[in-house]
């Protein structure tokens, strides 16, 4: 028997998504990497309390930090909880490091958190390196996502 990727308990499994990150920008290029976090933002994350709406993330001193990601605290660790919003450090290595240095430097281009998710037991976030979106190029997008999607409603009922 097969476990579903929303269970719990299961080791790999997305916490959360940054569904209007996708609306946003256009995503160029995407890296797992770790993450820094205490205990408590451990178990808020195994519960789901993250938001990554506002979250961003940017290089500084060869190091990739993230900011504005909204972990809440965990009502069990009551002296020892940490702070909602503080800057936590992503792991990766200097390979990963340059090479997306160099795509974020750009100009319009950012790192933006896509995800959380467990892999093995551990803690990661997806960035993605992504260019903004004007509004004609979103009214554009969605277009293309509806024609895309009449065209397979179609296909499914004519081979019915």
């Amino acid at each position: 028997m097969s476990q579903s990727k929303t269970r719990p308990g299961d080791p790999d499994r997305v916490v959360c998504r940054n569904r209007k990150a996708l609306h946003e920008y256009e995503i160029v290029d995407q890296l797992d990497c770790g993450i820094m976090l205490h205990g408590s933002e451990v178990k808020s994350v195994r519960n789901n309390k993250v938001t990554l709406e506002e979250g961003f993330a940017r290089i500084e001193r060869g190091e990739v930090w993230l900011y504005n990601v909204d972990i809440a605290e965990y009502s069990e660790a009551n002296q020892m909880n940490h702070p909602l919003r503080r800057p936590r450090k992503l792991l990766l290595k200097k390979k990963e490091i340059t090479k997306f240095a160099a795509r974020a430097d750009e100009s319009g281009m950012s790192l933006i958190p896509l995800d959380v998710h467990f892999s093995r037991g551990f803690v990661k976030v997806r960035l993605g390196v992504g260019k903004g979106r004007k509004l004609h190029d979103k009214r554009e997008k969605l277009k293309s996502d509806d024609a895309r999607r009449e065209i397979q409603q179609a296909m499914r009922q004519r081979n019915r």
